[in-house]
């Protein structure tokens, strides 16, 4: 009988049944993720001078190579051997131009999408295109944008690459109708693409004034320039029109910039010209490729941006971010501050119950509408409040990094100045307090959408069989006190039968029915309520900001937001506050943002607070040319709404050229409801990463992944916990420990407040039961509304369960783990043994009485394999380590140890425990306890056949996840693919020997069909000239 040594580390106890399982148990497979970016340098363009910053590319991205180039430049070796155009983007303007002369199946001209980050230099690249073309005899080109004012970042782009001669025209100043502008570049934003004029009494619009410019078989550049907005192409009438001008201009060469891209598959409609789905594709549709990529998740999207870069309509490089620094900060709050919004949540609960009350009175009939107007006033009080809860820490951080010598730029998406605005003209533009929003929004709530006999009426209007109490109870023959009684009640539009039936069984006193005139009352008291709250919420965010005289003195603060609102509340040195415009002297208001910026930029202000109608086009980074060359410290007080917000803001401080990288601190409170706002940043930030960067790991606030709960497993932890809570399962998840009165008063508070949020509803035939369509969106929404402990006691709960999912998952081997990497000989066989001289390295460590080397006479080699975190698994084992093991020294276990990492090598651990193993002698391949494993990749351009790959390993497996895996050789060679199960090789072959007959098939047809076609061209052709010849 063999020893076995075993270097045991402290490990969670076992049941018989789990180690008798886990004995036979197939081992988990441990792939590592690997470092997410690559430097980058042009493959295979070798002109120009190197890029003035570091550029880096996805490690995903960089595992496929770009296609050959075929294409030769006309752009002046001057420009070139200046550095005008730099080595990266003179690499894209190639393939750019290189794409735009294939022609798509449906014979229009293929497109190319720039994905390249800020600061790699997208202005330039597109005026290089626009430039190549230009010389090519293309003179005219068009150039859609987010604003008008960066025309003038067109022109100064094409001056700074020598081509100040091409003259760029700005849609908007241009007349409708007006199309004399012989050449150059045509400039408009994306909202002038729906622009209308009935001037004349003619229905003149933008896009027909465009395409009458360009004119039939238009062969020019088209550039979507932040081609992001054009998404929800389907959805919006913007996005519509951008598909139309594309459609119209079939031969124009188009490109598609943006640093994000697409921030989810669907968004991707508008780039029809990538020739992805389509005739000759494997997706007939849009739609198909929609439902193949979505159903298979990420790992799908990573595909999608690989399969781009291989053929050649894509490319993504971004600044190295190296010495930019990532931190989430979570916030306590204060028992002063959880006072109040406990004080909100109970507010808004009675406000419910109010409105119900209310329109159960009037018999509201259609109550979507304020449902909607209602939930959307409760998401936006309690952001508002989540907001405020950071502005103590932010001004303490910043207060402390400004000492350190650094600058802060404040970003927010919104400021409350809608609020303002509205408390201004209810004062005829006076302002002598500080504004609350999130008082602005319920007491907004409540004035304009508390149901009311308007509402009845609007809702009835045009109903024929509309019928009121009083004429119904006449007809009954009812007495006079009985209609007088029901005189006081609001007239109903119900259905005849359906209000006969209502006063029949309702008694007068039953619940929600309302005398009319105390409908008023209801009212009036909850706007008082209000009113004596917002006498404790916090301010507006912005004013509250500017008002810190603690953070730095107000002159030292900068503020760069919409135009839109000119002014700002400030407070004067004898105390009181007033309204006052930001404009100053010799400057307008339109030029005071970037008067700001300039301050900001030379050292005169060192605080920042920028939002999100003014950021697009700033550049505050600590650039090399400018006097404030302190490091940005960038504190995200709010969180963007969308990736492509985010993107944009974050691209602010972190540009090329610059002396130091930025740091960002995303600021999270510890209200659980919070987690809502960061859920929606992740999921949108992971899926851009994916597509645009062909990395879900790449997107720059990576760390917000673990909020991401928008996925299949919050649906069904959500789906888990509220059935938990209603009692109608039994939860594998223990509640939160430490809630007070224990677990039955948790799932009975629970109860009561998914009723005080909307979450549960009473139905009279069902009783308490989950609201229809309740998403993960609308439960993370709608628990902002609870009571501090609740909020975060029932998240507690709710990321348990979302927590074991995963870990569930991950054990039965169904999780989608994205992209793993793999390093191993050119074979894909991965050693996966600890020597010995690695074991004793790690012994050396320990610090446990019991931890060390244990012999036992018989143990399973899984104890020897490497774990994460360079653990040890504990074999599985029916008695205690003192009774089943011996503890025995370095020297003693050295020679059992060497022998079994020698034997593991090439033979399975039921050769070790029993001389022979059962599926090595019936001719099967037995990989239990082996060092050795091999893997079998599916590599190359995987995207056209994804679908009969995972249909052949969702039929063996019955899962339908392909694990990506990326291989990184001994030679430093890489290689990105599908792992296939070895159980699926054999078919996965033959799947695609039939597929590759088919494809040989249709090219043979098409061969022989064209043949065919010259030949009877030929033919023709000499007919003609025997009937000429004859004619003669």
């Amino acid at each position: 009988m063999t020893c076995v040594p075993l270097l045991q580390q402290t490990q969670r106890n076992q049941t018989p049944a789990e180690e008798e399982a886990e004995e036979e148990e197939e081992e988990t497979e441990e792939l590592g993720h690997v470092d997410t970016y690559a430097d980058y340098k042009p493959s295979k363009s070798t002109i120009g001078i190197s890029h003035p910053d570091i550029v880096v590319e996805t490690n995903t991205l960089s595992s496929v190579p770009p296609p050959d180039i075929t294409y030769t430049l006309s752009i002046p070796d001057s420009t070139i051997n200046c550095g005008l155009l730099s080595a990266l983007q003179l690499e894209a303007i190639i393939y750019a131009c290189q794409q735009h002369e294939v022609i798509l199946q449906n014979n229009q001209r293929a497109g190319f999408l720039i994905g390249d980050g800020a600061g790699v230099g997208k202005g330039r690249t597109v005026a290089g295109i626009i430039l190549e073309n230009y010389l090519k005899g293309r003179k005219k080109a068009l150039w859609f944008s987010v604003s008008n004012d960066l025309k003038y970042d067109a022109e100064r782009d094409l001056k700074d690459i020598d081509a100040p001669t091409i003259p760029v025209h700005a849609l908007n100043k241009i007349k409708y109708g007006d199309t004399a502008t012989s050449e150059g570049v045509l400039f408009a934003t994306y909202s002038a693409l729906i622009g209308e004029s009935q001037a004349g009494g003619q229905h003149r619009t933008r896009l027909k004034q465009i395409l009458d410019w360009c004119k039939p078989g238009f062969d020019g550049v088209i550039v979507f320039d932040e081609c992001h907005k054009a998404k929800n192409a389907t959805s919006t009438k913007m996005g519509k029109a951008v598909l139309d001008l594309q459609h119209n201009l079939p031969l124009a060469r188009v490109v598609y910039a943006s640093a994000t891209g697409a921030s989810e598959p669907k968004n991707m409609i508008y780039m029809s010209r990538l020739g992805i789905w389509g005739e000759g594709t494997p997706f007939k549709t849009f739609d198909d490729f929609l439902h193949a990529i979505e159903k298979r998740g990420v790992g799908a999207m990573e595909i999608v941006a690989m399969d781009m870069k291989v053929s050649g309509m894509y490319i993504a490089r971004q600044l190295s971010f190296s010495g930019v620094s990532f931190r989430i900060e979570e916030i306590g709050l204060d028992d002063d501050f959880k006072l109040v919004y406990n004080k909100a949540a109970k507010l808004w609960a009675e406000a419910l119950a109010v409105f119900m009350r209310a329109a159960d009175a009037l018999c509201l009939v259609s109550r979507k509408s304020l449902w909607g107007q209602f939930w959307s006033s409760h998401q936006r009080f309690f952001k508002y409040l989540c907001i405020a809860a950071k502005v103590r820490c932010l001004v303490e951080l910043a207060k402390k990094e400004l000492k350190a010598g650094k600058c802060i730029v404040i970003g927010l998406q919104s400021t409350g100045e809608a609020r303002t605005r509205e408390v201004l003209d209810e004062n005829d533009g006076h302002l002598d307090r500080f504004v609350s929003a999130a008082e602005g929004v319920f007491k907004a709530l409540v004035q304009k959408h508390f149901p009311s006999e308007k509402q009845r009426r609007e809702k009835a209007r045009g109903n024929k069989r509309k019928r009121t109490l009083t004429k119904i109870v006449k007809t009954l023959g009812s007495s006079g006190e009985v209609f007088q009684t029901f005189g006081d009640i609001l007239p109903c539009s119900l259905p005849l039968w359906l209000t006969l039936l209502t006063v029949v069984n309702m008694p007068l006193s039953g619940v929600g029915w309302v005398p009319k005139a105390s409908i008023e009352k209801m009212k009036q008291s909850l706007l008082n309520k209000i009113a004596d709250l917002g006498k404790e919420l916090p301010l507006n965010t912005l004013d509250e900001l500017i008002d810190q005289e603690y953070i730095s003195d107000k002159s030292d603060k900068c503020e760069m937001r919409t135009g839109m609102f000119p002014g700002r509340v400030v407070r004067r040195p004898d105390g009181s506050v007033r309204y006052e415009s930001r404009a100053e002297q010799s400057h307008t208001i339109d030029h005071i943002n970037l008067k700001e910026k300039d301050r900001f930029m030379c050292g005169e202000k060192m605080v920042a607070i920028i939002s999100e109608a003014a950021s697009s086009g700033i550049s505050l980074q600590a650039d090399k040319r400018v006097k404030n060359q302190r490091r940005r410290v960038h504190i995200t007080l709010e969180l963007p709404w969308s990736a492509d917000r985010a993107i944009q803001q974050f691209g602010r401080t972190h540009r090329s050229n610059q002396v130091t990288a930025p740091e960002y601190i995303f600021l999270i409170s510890e209200l659980a409801g919070e987690r809502r706002f960061a859920s929606i940043v992740a999921k949108r930030l992971e899926s851009l990463g994916a597509l645009t960067h062909g990395d879900r790991r790449a997107t720059e606030s990576r760390d917000l992944s673990k909020y991401n709960f928008e996925n299949k497993y919050g649906t069904k932890a959500l789906d888990k916990i509220t059935k938990a809570i209603l009692g109608h399962i039994e939860s594998k998840v223990s509640p939160p420990k430490g809630y007070p009165g224990g677990d039955a008063l948790f799932f009975r508070d629970m109860k009561h407040g998914m009723m005080d949020v909307g979450i549960f509803c009473k139905e009279p035939r069902f009783g308490l039961s989950t609201e229809k369509d309740c998403s993960i969106t609308k439960f993370l929404n709608r628990i902002l509304g609870l009571e501090v402990h609740k909020q975060n006691s029932l998240f507690q709960y709710f990321t348990d369960n979302f927590d074991y999912l995963i870990e569930k998952d991950k054990k039965e081997g169904k999780y989608d783990m994205g992209i793993l990497g793999m390093e191993s000989n050119t074979h894909i066989s991965v050693d996966r043994g600890m020597p010995w001289e690695e074991a004793y390295e790690k012994v050396q460590n320990l610090n446990s009485p019991d931890e060390g080397f244990y012999l036992s006479h018989k143990v399973s080699l899984a104890g020897y394999r490497r774990a994460q975190r360079d653990t040890l698994h504990v074999p599985a084992c029916t008695q205690t380590y003192q009774e089943a093991y011996d503890t025995v020294t370095p020297d003693h276990a050295k020679d059992s140890w060497e022998s079994q990492f020698n034997f593991s090598f090439g033979k399975c651990s039921h050769a070790n425990w029993n001389g022979k193993c059962k599926k090595i002698e019936e001719g099967q391949e037995c990989l239990q306890g082996m060092r050795l494993r091999q893997y079998h990749m599916l590599c190359g351009a995987l995207l056209r056949v994804w679908k009969y790959v995972a249909d052949v390993v969702s039929d063996i497996t019955c899962s339908s996840i392909l694990q990506i895996v990326r291989l990184k050789t001994k030679n430093s060679n890489k290689q990105v693919g599908i792992k296939i199960p070895e159980n699926c090789v054999a078919r996965v072959r033959q799947e695609l020997l039939k597929m590759d007959e088919e494809v040989k098939r249709r090219r043979k047809e098409k061969e022989q069909q064209r043949a065919q076609e010259q030949q009877r061209a030929q033919e023709q052709r000499l007919a003609e000239e025997r009937q000429l010849q004859n004619q003669h």
